[in-house]
């Protein structure tokens, strides 16, 4: 058992996760507008077995306290889970694209951009309640529609944040080769690119237009400039799912400046062409079993775990070594910790703070001097097996991550995640929200969040 909302009111619903054969659904049943039944996962590894047992890690520092109860009094409270590892800002809700798919539906109605005052009281805000050892995202809209968007990496960096992120669509970075270099040299770590695959057909049917060689190009002119890049599809069944294996292999060539893949099921929230059938959803087992079957067991199903910060339910994640002769050695834990003594939730966000800001960074090796940044050749140059030397050379430069994150959407949203979530977007009034709660939208388009904060600035 466990608590959802209404996809039609929003109010809290009893729910439970009933498990048929190797499928698990949630089913909810509202007084007012009945019952919904919505696939959670399908098949192996099992969700049974899918498990990491954490001690909850509360919030240092709380900006509301309990009243309604959850969902409805995020800022965070006290009785949340999990304490911020990533803190989102919307620094701007323009862009420059209208994607048919879009979480925050950008460009609708665009309120005027945050000033860059307001920005340095979120930054105050987030290092009262989270510390500045945690990852700054920079996001929409679509960040680089500011031409101050160097400022305002400057000014995270001068707060003593040591990693910052933009996540991006790419075009700014793909028709200015010079753009890259200048957010490199404000302080950027890590682009979070929009990519949704290795055809143009893909980007027609998820963004409206041809794009896969624009961002090329955007890959090329950040890796040039000694940025980490993290490729970010959407993944929508029978529009890409069959090209998961394409991804991986594109982001391989494109190592070690391409730091790895972070896969993105579907949510039903934002904008999406029409309501979710639960044909339309795609699971985390289901993504895992894909990579390991598009790659012909380069990647295996045990080479992935649960998470160690966010609730198992959530995400997976596998990290690797990209060997010279074309080989991948997986790195760290295998398969489920189901039967692992509990450790805090806070050992298990501090370590993945630490993998992240090490893994999403560029490598520590230079691009030479008038060589591409292009596709590398890394695939077969030699048959021999590596020395211990060469092997530990290359866990230094060339670790690849390829990891998912299922978000929720009113449909699917299990308040017990929710709880435990530790990616939070800083709202206009500065308090901090569960990613998912805060973009999640009702069947008629009402937000649960969004636009419903008031002036007073807990910072």
């Amino acid at each position: 058992m466990t608590e959802s909302l209404c996809p039609t009111c929003l109010q809290r619903v009893a729910a439970e996760r009933v498990v048929e054969n190797d499928v698990v659904w949630l089913v909810k049943t509202c007084p007012e507008h009945g019952t919904t039944r919505t696939v959670l996962w399908r098949g192996a590894p099992l969700l049974s077995d899918w498990q990491w047992p954490k001690i909850p890690s509360r919030p240092p520092v709380c900006f509301t306290e309990p009243d309604r109860g959850c969902p409805y009094d995020c800022g965070l409270c006290s009785n949340h889970g999990q304490h911020t590892c990533s803190a989102l800002l919307e620094i701007t809700e323009r862009c420059n694209m209208a994607c048919p798919v879009c979480f925050a539906d950008s460009g609708k109605n665009a309120a005027a951009d945050p000033t860059l005052e307001t920005i340095d009281g979120w930054l105050q805000a987030v290092g009262r309640a989270s510390g500045f050892e945690i990852v700054i995202q920079l996001s929409g809209g679509e960040p680089t529609v500011r031409e101050d968007l160097p400022e305002i990496i400057r000014r995270v960096r001068q707060r003593g944040f040591g990693f910052v992120q933009i996540n991006t669509n790419g075009l700014r970075l793909a028709e200015d080769p010079a753009y890259a270099r200048q957010l490199y040299d404000a302080g950027l770590t890590s682009v979070f690119l929009q990519f949704d695959g290795t055809s143009d057909e893909i980007y027609r049917q998820l963004r409206g237009r041809d794009l896969y060689s624009v961002k090329v190009r955007a890959i090329e002119h950040a890796v040039r400039s000694h940025l980490g890049v993290v490729l970010v599809p959407t993944l929508v069944p029978g529009i890409n799912q069959q090209d998961v294996g394409n991804i991986l292999r594109f982001g391989m060539q494109y190592a070690p400046g391409v730091r790895g893949v972070h896969f993105q099921p579907v949510s039903y929230f934002g904008r999406y062409p029409q309501p979710p059938e639960n044909d339309r959803r795609l699971t985390l087992p289901e993504i895992i079993r894909s990579i390991a079957e598009q790659t012909e067991g380069l990647f295996q199903v045990e080479n992935f775990s649960p998470p160690g910060c966010e609730h198992s339910h959530c995400s997976f994640h596998g990290n690797f070594v990209l060997l010279e002769n074309g080989d991948v050695c997986a790195l760290g834990n295998n398969g489920s910790a189901c039967c692992s003594k509990p450790t805090p939730a806070a050992e298990g966000a501090e370590k993945s703070k630490a993998f992240l800001t090490r893994q999403w960074a560029a490598p520590e090796v230079e691009t030479p001097a008038g060589k591409s940044a292009g596709p590398q050749e890394n695939c077969c140059r030699s048959p021999r097996t590596p020395s211990l030397d060469e092997f530990l050379q290359r866990v230094k430069t060339h670790t690849f991550a390829v990891s998912a994150m299922a978000f929720q959407d009113v449909w699917n949203v299990d308040l017990e995640r929710t709880r435990n979530c530790c990616i939070h977007v800083v709202s206009p009034d500065g308090r901090l929200v569960p990613f998912c709660l805060y973009n999640l939208t009702s069947a008629d388009g009402e937000a649960l969040h969004r636009g419903k904060w008031h002036a007073n600035n807990p910072a």
